[in-house]
């Protein structure tokens, strides 16, 4: 079955174009033209991904993705016309998953959509055993979720998967880039603040349900995962 896009942009020749590259690349898409019937159609259609345009009439992409965010962790790709840093970073924090600046080549946005859902999808061909923390983190590389004193804790795809990388490579200090290669799977494109917005959402999440920093900043370097590894116990 084809995996579902829903498109949320006011401009109707970018929905079109974006819809027929989408098409093309064997996905079936859904738009809409306004941040609020954007909302309605992802409740009666349950999309794989979402791309939502920022600049949208009525309730903004910043809204809508906010709404989203507080009762989905779908893949959200932003369109952002500005294109401008801070722009960027605000909504990584958001909870975005990824972004791509308007004059895009469709081409691009087809292939950000289909790494984003590449990294989401369940790895069953090589299931790995959950790791297991002091302090009751427990990442569930199966499931694709990480877990604190049994409590899920709402992350991002994107969040999960920086979570798993480092999780994996305990008191191993990793560079930004190495995170991004390893967990995004495309090349970095220079902006170091990326990764931090998506380090300051996890600690944040995280900080809900623990005391335990988890994740430390290495100076001049970037970030490595602290917590103490529990061997030998059974995860469910």
């Amino acid at each position: 079955m084809p995996k579902t896009i829903l498109l949320i942009e006011d401009e109707v020749k970018i929905r079109a174009v974006v819809r027929a590259y989408l098409e093309r690349a064997g996905f079936r898409v859904i738009e809409e033209g306004s941040g609020d019937a954007g909302l309605q159609s992802f409740a009666a259609n349950n999309p794989d991904l979402v791309i939502l345009d920022l600049m949208l009439p009525g309730l903004s992409g910043w809204e809508v993705c906010r709404r989203l965010r507080a009762t989905s962790a779908v893949p959200v790709i932003m369109l952002t016309a500005r294109n401008e840093e801070q722009e960027r970073i605000d909504g990584l924090q958001l909870g975005a998953d990824d972004y791509v600046g308007k004059p895009f080549s469709p081409k691009e946005l087809v292939a950000r959509v289909q790494a984003v859902l590449r990294r989401t999808l369940p790895e069953v061909e090589k299931p790995l055993p959950p790791l297991q923390f002091e302090g009751g983190l427990i990442v569930n590389r199966l499931a694709h979720e990480g877990r604190i004193h049994d409590q899920v804790i709402p992350l991002t795809a994107a969040e999960y998967r920086i979570l798993a990388l480092l999780a994996a490579r305990p008191r191993q200090a990793l560079t930004r880039q190495q995170i991004v290669e390893s967990a995004f799977g495309y090349d970095y494109d220079g902006d170091e603040r990326t990764i931090d917005a998506h380090i300051k959402n996890l600690r944040r999440k995280i900080a809900r349900y623990s005391v335990h920093n988890y994740i430390e900043t290495v100076y001049g370097i970037g970030y490595r995962f602290s917590g103490e590894q529990l061997e030998g116990r059974d995860v469910q």
